[in-house]
């Protein structure tokens, strides 16, 4: 047993509710995936391919919908033979398979209850295709990471959800899903150039291939047969073809595109058109060739606030008229719940109930147009009746980028932060739907009115330019009254869109589940029965999706309702959304942020001590908490700020045993000679061979811990000087902090990161001071990310004294040169201060040494030599703290060609992290060390020394400050490298 064993027994729930909830996993599944499924699937497959653990079953259980379905098994397919092999199987056992990527679909569609085959992780990528006007891209690719690229090219993608951050292109394509500026013109419809999608019968289909049609004919004769004869019965309905060309005037994602059978000729045609929209019950899609559209940059944005709903949607038409390629509305709940996204004006909070805002954009391509697009805004302005209730209301256009972004924040974060906002322990229901655009005020107001009269808070919110809305609805799923109310108001919903507006049930958010039982009404039985039959033709054995799109249970939309067991305040908001998953370095390793906290909602669910429940918290030790890289970049991406990382240290905290507090205590009370200590310890290891070093640290960890002994790796660097540069605190202009890993570790090359930084800074005119007494002082993260919280008080006070000392009680900013530090002594430290300290704290600048060269130096440098390439890592931290256009900019003065890897993101070294689990670095930074590596480049750069070691591990190559780069670049002609100094030196 490991000297210091964890208590697992401390992630068990403290308390959970009296009565076990009625949707739980039962004790029989405790086993994971039965057999012989489980055997059957690992020999055909592999076993690093299918998912068997009750805990992984469970995790990949919950979407961003409302409904829950614990699969029997889950499938992590890498190729399309994968795809083919499993459907295959399916056919031969009568089984079922549904297709998951991003899991942001809002209706169900991403749940299956058999088999379950994640088609996220190995289906990435970007082929730019004629200079950007098209792109070839794989369906576990997410909107912003194909944007990235094409912006490059000036070009975009035409659909731009919400939850483009998050959402994968063959969902995308799948649900039609559109978004803010889609309509009906830039949607997956009508900008698809071509696809490759495999059919339930393993077929693969390549809709570009001229062959296409005569090797469908002769694989499947029976389909081209059944697809035409639709075609010709409803081209021969006069009235059902003016039907359905009526029903796609607006937004419409309700049931298959019957369109298709219009606008195709011939069967591959008619599937082309048939597999948007199709949810995964046609086929699986497994590559997408879009038609780009333009990247118009020049932005004019307003948010204007009107005094009513009326009001607002009276002039989404005028805005439309002049040119405006977006108009968003959002009602008075909508605009209060924003105020816990971070950056929104806190005093809307105080916006009357009945304020409506709409964010209205122009984009143009240059500033001609952008000047005309403004004359007529401003024109369009001075006709209306805005108001301004609270401070920070302008109603003015502007160009401003940051200003722009927040307007679109607040828009985007509509359903997490209206649903973040409901009462703890309630399911939350999406719905979206679409009717003409001039009655869009009259909808609004009945929507309310609807709302109101069934119990539910009224809020809504959409894409007003389309007639396009959305709107919530929070109920407690445990209770059969508020199920029976829901109910009602579905009832009443799907009729009053119908029969009054003549509208669409669902607009972009596709069928799913909720809305099948309510298809007929909208669509009409003869309608209706030949999206059945086109089913029967497609998937004849029923295989794929069943019971998604097609219902004929009138209750189907009740049928697997989640219950949100009250969990922990930090993530108790949390809607399941999935926008954290893209951002999480242990993404493809163990589990998401959104999978941590849908595994605790699993044994809050449980009765104490359920076989399930042992399961569930065996595995979450390693799964959910030590392999979370702490580093918080899903708090970035989550429109409520849910921080998991440090939800994940509290675990942390909790199975720490009193004997493990008390050495973390110590560590940090006698920290002066741990950190000479640990210097000497790396200066003797680089004397001895790195296969020797592997094995003594191997044992160590056996024999403590391995969550608490790095283990070592060859790219671990040369100890740093003993002795800090020369520096004198009476000229100098700011206070430079060594973070204690630049005082530990060296740097490559012979130019030292405190020499860089001293120079630079002397040679801009900006001299800097090294207090004498830096050593035995750190930023707290070695504490803080262990969740060891009597060590991290200890060095939290302990930094916040020190620096109030060094800089003259605030009077000078203090420079520190790891953007982890930097943003550990800024932030992270707060929370661990005494009074005394916090108001200390308060009165300091602490500027993050990226910042310091980009905006203090660089004016004032002269930039002498620069070298032809550079990729730049950008740090979790950097993003944290604003600094990644500081870091590309130091970059841009030394360097010819600066890269920066579009699928950057966090190392997960996290400190030593990457030291104990070194399989999670390599897991994180996959991706981008395969695009770093593509391609030589004469330098590597970033700003944090232990992500520079991760990079190093990831990639081969040898990353460095960039600093040490400005410093080479600015070094006068003729001048020698710097030199340290007398460490004595005042």
């Amino acid at each position: 047993m490991p000297l210091l064993e964890p208590k697992p027994e401390a992630l068990r729930p403290g308390s959970r509710p009296s009565d076990p909830a009625p949707d739980r996993v039962r004790d029989r599944q405790a086993g994971g995936t039965p057999e012989p499924l489980r055997t059957d699937l690992t020999e055909l497959l592999g076993a690093d391919k299918v998912l068997t653990k009750i805990s992984d079953l469970v995790r990949y259980a919950s979407d961003a919908s409302p409904y829950r379905f614990v699969p029997q098994v889950v499938v992590v397919a890498e190729d399309i033979d994968d795809v083919s092999a499993v459907l295959s199987y399916a056919h031969g056992k009568g089984r079922e398979v549904v297709f998951r990527a991003a899991g942001t679909s809002l209706n169900g569609q991403a749940q299956g209850e058999d088999i379950l085959v994640d088609v996220r992780r190995f289906w990435a990528g970007v082929e730019v295709l004629r200079d950007g006007e098209r792109a070839r891209i794989g369906p576990g690719t997410t909107i912003v990471r194909a944007n990235v690229t094409l912006a490059r090219h000036g070009r975009v993608l035409g659909p731009d959800p919400a939850s483009a951050i998050a959402c994968t292109i063959g969902g995308v394509v799948a649900n039609n899903a559109s978004g803010m500026t889609a309509g009906t013109t830039r949607n997956s419809y009508r900008t698809l150039a071509s696809l490759t999608f495999v059919l339930p019968s393993g077929t693969v289909v390549d809709t570009a291939d001229p062959q296409a049609d005569a090797n469908l004919a002769q694989a499947e004769p029976a389909l081209c047969e059944g697809l035409l004869a639709i075609k010709s019965e409803i081209e021969a309905d006069t009235e059902l073809t003016r039907r359905i060309r009526a029903k796609y005037e607006i937004k419409n994602t309700n049931g298959y595109r019957l369109d298709a059978f219009l606008d195709g000729s011939t069967p591959v045609e008619i599937l082309r058109g048939l597999m948007v929209g199709s949810e995964g019950t046609f086929g699986f899609i497994s590559e997408v060739v879009f038609d780009t559209l333009p990247l118009d940059r020049r932005v004019s944005t307003a948010l204007l606030f009107f005094p009513s709903l009326p009001a607002a949607a009276a002039a989404v038409p005028v805005f439309n008229e002049a040119g405006a390629l977006a108009v968003e509305l959002m009602d008075g709940n909508t605009l209060r719940a924003s105020v816990s996204v971070q950056g929104i004006p806190q005093d809307w909070a105080q916006l009357p109930k009945e304020t409506t805002a709409l964010l209205v954009e122009f984009r143009a391509p240059d500033e001609a147009q952008q000047e005309a697009y403004e004359e007529k805004a401003a024109q369009v302005l001075d006709g209306l009746d805005l108001v301004a209730p609270v401070a920070s209301v302008t109603n003015e256009f502007t160009r401003d980028a940051k200003t722009i972004s927040g307007f679109w924040k607040a828009r985007k974060a509509f359903v997490t932060a209206v649903g973040g906002s409901r009462p703890s322990g309630t399911t939350l229901i999406t719905e979206d739907f679409a009717v003409p655009p001039g009655r869009l005020a009259e909808a609004c107001e009945a929507l309310l009115e609807l709302q109101t009269r069934h119990g539910f808070d009224a809020a809504v919110a959409g894409h007003a330019a389309h007639g396009n809305l959305h709107f919530l609805l929070a109920f407690d799923a445990g209770k059969p009254t508020d199920v029976d109310r829901y109910a009602a108001f579905m009832d009443d919903f799907c009729t009053l869109t119908v029969e009054r507006f003549d509208g669409s049930l669902k607009a972009e958010h596709a069928t799913g589940r909720n809305i099948a039982p309510f298809l007929e009404l909208e669509w009409g039985p003869r309608a209706t029965e030949l999206m059945w039959r086109t089913k029967q033709v497609i998937d004849p054995d029923g295989v794929l999706a069943p019971r998604i799109v097609l219902d004929r249970d009138p209750r189907a939309h009740l049928r697997g309702l989640k219950t949100i067991p009250k969990v922990e305040l930090i993530a108790d908001p949390c809607i399941e959304c999935g926008f954290c998953e893209s951002t999480c370095p242990s993404e493809d390793l163990t589990t998401t942020p959104r999978q941590r906290i849908v595994l605790r909602r699993e044994m809050m669910r449980q009765p104490s001590g359920s076989p399930v429940e042992d399961e569930l918290v065996d595995a979450y030790g390693y799964d959910a908490v030590d392999t979370c890289a702490g580093d918080s970049t899903c708090k970035l991406a989550c429109p409520v700020g849910i921080d998991t990382g440090a939800y994940m240290k509290g675990f942390r905290h909790a199975r720490h045993s009193p004997r493990e507090e008390k050495v973390a205590a110590l560590t940090a009370k006698n920290f002066k000679a741990v950190e000479a200590s640990a210097r000497l310890a790396v200066g003797a290891a680089g004397k001895i061979s790195d296969r020797l070093l592997t094995g003594v640290t191997a044992a160590a960890r056996k024999a403590i811990r391995p969550d608490l002994v790095p283990e070592w790796l060859p790219e671990i660097p040369a100890a740093a000087a003993r002795t800090m540069p020369h520096t004198t605190r009476a000229s100098a202009t700011a206070v430079y902090y060594p973070a204690c890993v630049n005082r530990i570790f060296g740097t490559p090359g012979d130019v030292s990161l405190p020499q860089a930084v001293v120079a630079v800074s002397a040679r801009a005119g900006k001299p800097v001071w090294i207090p004498d007494d830096v050593a035995g002082t750190c930023c707290a993260t070695i504490w803080h990310s262990k969740g060891y919280d009597e060590g991290n008080t200890i060095m939290a006070n302990r930094i916040v004294e020190a620096a109030w000392g060094w800089t003259a009680g605030g009077r000078l900013p203090l420079v520190v040169d790891a953007s982890s530090c930097t943003l550990g002594i800024a932030h992270e430290v707060v929370p661990y201060l005494s009074d005394h300290n916090r108001a200390l704290h308060a009165e300091l600048t602490i500027v993050d040494s990226l910042v310091w060269a980009a905006e203090e130096l660089l004016p004032h440098l002269t930039v002498e030599r620069t070298i032809g390439s550079a990729v730049l890592h950008p740090t979790c931290s950097m993003e944290h703290l604003g600094d990644v256009d500081q870091l590309r900019a130091v970059a841009e003065a030394c360097v010819d060609e600066v890269v920066m890897p579009d699928d950057a993101g966090c190392c997960a070294f996290a400190g030593d992290r990457g030291m104990l689990h070194k399989e999670l670095t390599e897991s994180a930074t996959a991706k981008e060390a395969a695009e770093v590596t593509s391609r030589s480049y004469d330098a590597h750069l970033s700003a944090n020394r232990m992500c520079e070691v991760g990079m190093d591990h990831a990639t081969g190559r040898t990353y460095y400050s960039v600093l040490v780069e400005l410093e080479r670049a600015t070094r006068p002609a003729g001048a020698g490298r710097p030199v340290h100094g007398s460490p004595k030196a005042r």
